[in-house]
């Protein structure tokens, strides 16, 4: 049986979410590059044959293609331990992962992609316009992940579940760009050095 395969961009947040995913797993993935810069996912090859919606990441599973970096995790975590079984437990790794793309990423990743890839002085009147409310709902988001983890070690309770891997993505680069400082939240701090301490542990450089 051949591999999954990513269709990728190696810096997103949410591609690494799934090479995290998989490497914790031992999971073995083949990795296909795209420069989202240059354009490379809007071309109509692409298009037709990887992703009508233009976006990466994708994990193909044979002739089978799976967007959202969300999903592509769930599947390759199907029966593990990153996936409590626990009801409520599962529902609660669930809504994390809900809130991460709702209420996390469009802001924490937003204004690190705009400052630290776009640059600030390429970024549009709309953009920029926008970089206020952005910073003010991330430092939300953050706050209420360090409160959480205040109370608990990983976002679902003692264990890494995908709830952590899909939040770890983008809140550990968080800083790059400058639109924020996670220094406000020590429980974050914490949490992101008992993540990168497991055994199986990516960085989103590798």
């Amino acid at each position: 049986m051949s591999l999954p395969i990513l269709h990728e961009y190696a810096p997103s947040g949410n591609c690494y979410k799934i090479r995290l995913t998989a490497a914790h797993l031992g999971t073995p993935i083949e990795r296909r590059a795209y420069d989202i810069i240059a354009g490379e996912t809007r071309t109509p090859a692409f298009l037709r044959d990887v992703n009508a919606n233009g976006r990466i990441p994708v994990l193909q599973i044979g002739d089978q293609f799976l967007p959202e970096s969300n999903a592509a995790c769930v599947y390759l975590a199907h029966g593990s331990t990153l996936i409590p079984t626990d009801r409520f437990d599962h529902a609660d790794m669930l809504r994390w992962m809900f809130w991460e793309q709702y209420n996390h990423e469009p802001n924490v990743a937003t204004l690190r992609f705009w400052f630290a890839f776009v640059g600030a002085d390429n970024l549009t009147e709309a953009q920029k316009g926008q970089v206020m409310a952005k910073q003010v709902a991330g430092m939300a988001a953050l706050k209420l992940m360090d409160d959480q983890l205040a109370r608990t070690p990983f976002l679902v309770g003692e264990a890494l579940t995908l709830a952590d891997i899909a939040l770890y993505a983008y809140t550990h680069v968080a800083e790059e760009g400058g639109a924020f400082s996670l220094a406000p939240y020590p429980n974050v701090l914490a949490w992101l050095a008992r993540v990168a301490a497991l055994p199986g542990h990516v960085a989103i450089t590798d």
